[in-house]
């Protein structure tokens, strides 16, 4: 059993955790807000995006990058104040979402590839995974990808692994020393779930919110589960962090409905205590 307890609260849709620097990290879709959080659940906002936050990291010099979905960008934050870093419109053909970041800068950004919200899945169509260099500049590193979501990079930053939320599974890649991306395989096929936001830890298992249950999840290579959290709302993403990164951040909302979740301040974040610690990337 895992005992769940709230961390933080008045949480419209969260997304994007990360254990950063001795803090919890996090974005908010509809407050339109990055914040950082202390290990007290103190929350300070560090940057506003309209156009929805999302996928967290950072660049090697400690600046922080966010991707700001709907106008299909990365944004900047270092001594400048906030500045867009790079333009995905040429490779993501509708909203962007989580992206993890390499320790040498490349960061690899998911989107929608289409209207999910006024089409559903009627109008579904692949997606194209971003690859966004330092400098800024962008080019495609994947296509043909179920709505790629939460990825991992594990610690020796050879492999990266892409959860597809309308595939049911995790894609793995090998990625080559100039960070593009070779040898596709099936990583875990993971049936009647959608995964979201996820995390890699220690023992090579990748703890995944399941979008369509309420409840988190523990999927080895090879697709054995071997851990289920059930969670009290929807949730959509996770990460580990704490001291020791055997903390679990559990992210949850109203509903994935921006009608429903938008201003319902209804989200909590939860935490429990999981056996292996962090590891790798985000």
């Amino acid at each position: 059993m895992h005992d769940l307890q709230p961390f933080v609260t008045d949480v419209d849709f969260g997304e994007g955790p990360r254990w950063h620097d001795g803090s919890f990290w996090y974005s908010d879709f509809y407050q339109g807000c990055v914040y950082r959080v202390n290990e007290a659940g103190e929350r300070v906002a560090v940057a506003e995006v309209a156009e929805r936050p999302s996928g967290l990291g950072w660049l090697p010099d400690g600046q922080m990058l966010i991707v700001s979905m709907t106008n299909r960008k990365v944004l900047r934050l270092g001594g400048d104040g906030l500045v867009e870093h790079a333009d995905l419109s040429g490779v993501a053909t509708w909203y962007c979402n989580d992206m993890v970041v390499a320790a040498n800068g490349n960061a690899y950004v998911g989107n929608f590839g289409f209207d999910l919200d006024k089409g559903g899945l009627d109008a579904f169509t692949g997606a194209a995974l971003a690859l966004v260099r330092p400098d800024g500049t962008v080019e495609t590193a994947a296509t043909d990808l179920a709505f790629p979501n939460g990825s991992v990079i594990t610690p020796d930053g050879s492999t990266l692994i892409v959860g597809e939320t309308f595939g049911a599974q995790y894609t793995a890649f090998t990625i080559a020393a100039d960070g593009t991306l070779s040898d596709r395989r099936i990583w875990a096929s993971v049936p009647d779930t959608a995964p979201d936001g996820c995390v890699l830890d220690a023992d090579g298992g990748i703890w995944f919110s399941d979008a369509r249950g309420n409840r988190v999840l523990r999927v080895l290579e090879g697709g054995e589960v071997t851990d289920t959290i059930d969670t009290p709302l929807p949730t959509y993403a996770c990460t580990l962090g704490g001291p020791d990164g055997r903390t679990l951040y559990i992210l949850t909302a109203a509903s994935a409905s921006p009608d429903e979740a938008r201003g319902s301040g209804a989200g909590v974040i939860y935490t429990t205590t999981v056996d292996a610690a962090h590891a790798g990337r985000p």
